[in-house]
């Protein structure tokens, strides 16, 4: 593979910016991604319009009428609006890439991209076919592309998801579910002069609730709530009668989530028994928890045996943040998660790459790819059941 070129793409790629609210940047970016897996002999395209939103989807397929079938999926969106400050690249030396998505993901892009060519070129690509879906709201939570994601598992034994590796290399095993939730106080609005005790002060009563929910996270083992913003009032002469407080919940097992609502419904009862308060709480997750499966177990025992032949040593760890990963578990359809290249503070402008993970990844990937292709490494067919066990065949090194 030829590093400097894949260190060129990502550049132009990552300076292209393709923020979420972004409509005319992810236009532009669909568009060149389109152009570079076009140009892959035999591929066809097409870009998928999606609810509530003017960004499109795009999907690439290869062979599509071959037996066996495979998924990969990533996105081409980033946390980085037009008017962030951090658009463009900066090579920090010759192994560092700082810019804008350089692990998330355009180069997760970058890695799918050139491991598919390598793949094309192994003896047996013509056995199998292969989907490429790439969406443009996951940093927004895939709310507009949920159900293509949904609809797209449904047809697929499994999926490859070329999201970033752990800044250590390690691939994902698991992923909290995630979830926005407000809690709503309403009290009881009175003059704060003339007769204050007539009042019922929701404020008072929210910021009562707030530390026993942040407590939570150390009595509920797997929990990660967050009071991320609180808002209430007006006023200063009224005893205010409404507050809200927006939460962030994070998940382990899928279980968590009715043990949370019960503690937070006691503390909200409690507040409901006293005369003239009322406390609600609203929201849900819109990523339910990326649990480990036998079938996924499998599949990275398969992948770490390609990555160690090629002199790399892998392992995976459970993640706190959310991705697709997530949406495809909840669909029934296993998933490799983290498959991307090598990078570190995402989100920020720090964000950057260890360039020469690109081609590692990729070569993997593609062994990976080539070895399902010879019959080598030998999944289920069906989600239903993919946790039989894979086979591998003891092989050469790729």
């Amino acid at each position: 593979m030829n590093h400097p070129a894949l260190r060129d793409l990502l550049i132009t790629w990552a300076n292209i910016n393709s923020g979420s609210d972004h409509p005319a940047g992810l236009d532009h970016m669909c568009a060149a991604l389109r152009a570079e897996f076009a140009a892959l002999p035999g591929a066809t395209t097409e870009e998928i319009a999606l609810p509530n939103t003017h960004a499109r989807a795009l999907r690439v397929r290869m062979r599509p009428d071959a037996a066996r079938q495979i998924l990969l999926s990533g996105h081409y969106d980033t946390v980085y609006g037009a008017d962030h400050p951090f658009q463009s690249c900066t090579l920090l030396d010759e192994v560092t890439l700082r810019g804008p998505g350089v692990a998330d993901m355009k180069g997760g892009l970058v890695v799918m991209l050139a491991a598919l060519r390598e793949f094309e070129r192994s003896p047996h690509a013509a056995r199998i076919g292969w989907e490429v879906l790439l969406t443009p709201d996951e940093e927004t939570g895939s709310t507009s592309s949920a159900a293509l994601l949904a609809a797209t598992a449904s047809r697929f034994a499994f999926a490859l998801l070329f999201e970033p590796a752990r800044a250590n290399g390690n691939l994902v095993k698991s992923r909290k579910g995630t979830g926005i939730f407000t809690l709503t106080v309403h009290g009881r609005a009175a003059h704060a002069g003339r007769d204050p005790g007539a009042g019922r002060n929701a404020i008072l009563a929210l910021a009562e609730i707030l530390p026993r929910i942040d407590a939570l996270n150390r009595e509920l083992d797997g929990v990660m709530l967050n009071v991320g913003r609180i808002h209430g009032g007006g006023a200063v002469n009224i005893v205010p009668d409404l507050a809200h407080a927006d939460l962030n919940l994070r998940i382990t097992r899928a279980s968590d989530e009715t043990a949370v609502r019960a503690r937070i419904g006691d503390l909200i009862d409690a507040i409901n028994h006293r005369e003239g308060y009322h406390a609600v709480l609203t929201g849900q997750l819109n990523r339910p928890p990326k649990e480990a499966t036998a079938a996924e177990e499998n599949l990275f025992a398969a992948w770490q045996t390609c990555a160690a032949e090629l002199g790399v040593t892998l392992d995976w760890q459970h993640v706190a943040g959310g991705s697709d990963g997530n949406l495809f578990s909840a669909a029934g359809l296993p998933n490799l998660d983290g498959l991307g290249p090598v990078g570190d503070h995402l989100h920020s402008a720090d964000e950057f790459i260890h360039l020469p993970s690109l081609a590692e990844r990729a070569k993997i990937a593609a062994c990976f790819l080539a070895r399902i292709a010879a019959g080598e490494i030998t999944p289920s067919d069906r989600p239903s059941t993919i946790s039989a066990p894979l086979a591998i065949k003891t092989v050469p090194p790729c």
